[in-house]
């Protein structure tokens, strides 16, 4: 894949994903290294979507830890049992938050952000290895479309493990 990403001007998030998607697929199928990879598709993310946050969570013994990521600055680990992805890792299913503030439980890494969505990839055992979050700074910016389009990118990860 080229170093550029094609993103449909005025695009509904559907047809934005549509478009991501097979350049993600692209841009991480001949790369063997998961941190250039999730690397990448947080960049492709944050500049399709303009998301406050987006970064993923690796499973590393007993807690969450922080991997590649775009935007400011982020907690550095999570227990299994705490917040949005501590919450997303335990139930293995996608979470979508509409109002932080409203979450049992939420950190608040940055008080700038108000909505949320988190989702599981797994390996080849079926555990839980990572989660992909992804943060607004609106109030319920995200919908079964972000959930669909997201969850495409998260079958992306697994297969280049």
């Amino acid at each position: 894949m080229s170093e550029s990403l094609f993103v449909p001007q005025n695009g509904s998030r559907k047809e934005i994903y549509e478009a991501i998607i097979p350049q993600i697929k692209a841009l991480v199928g001949a790369e063997t290294d998961l941190t250039a990879n999730l690397a990448n598709i947080s960049a492709v993310l944050k500049e399709a979507f303009g998301f406050f946050w987006v970064g993923f969570y690796l499973k590393k013994e007993n807690q969450l830890v922080l991997g590649p990521f775009q935007g400011p600055l982020a907690c550095t680990r999570i227990n299994f049992n705490k917040g949005v992805c501590g919450h997303c890792y335990t139930t293995k299913q996608t979470v979508i938050v509409p109002d932080v503030e409203a979450f049992p439980g939420h950190i608040a890494c940055s008080s700038a952000s108000k909505s949320e969505i988190v989702l599981p990839a797994f390996d080849k055992n079926g555990e839980v290895f990572l989660v992909l979050d992804v943060d607004s700074d609106e109030l319920n910016d995200f919908s079964e479309t972000d959930a669909s389009g997201l969850e495409q990118v998260m079958r992306i990860v697994e297969e280049s493990l």
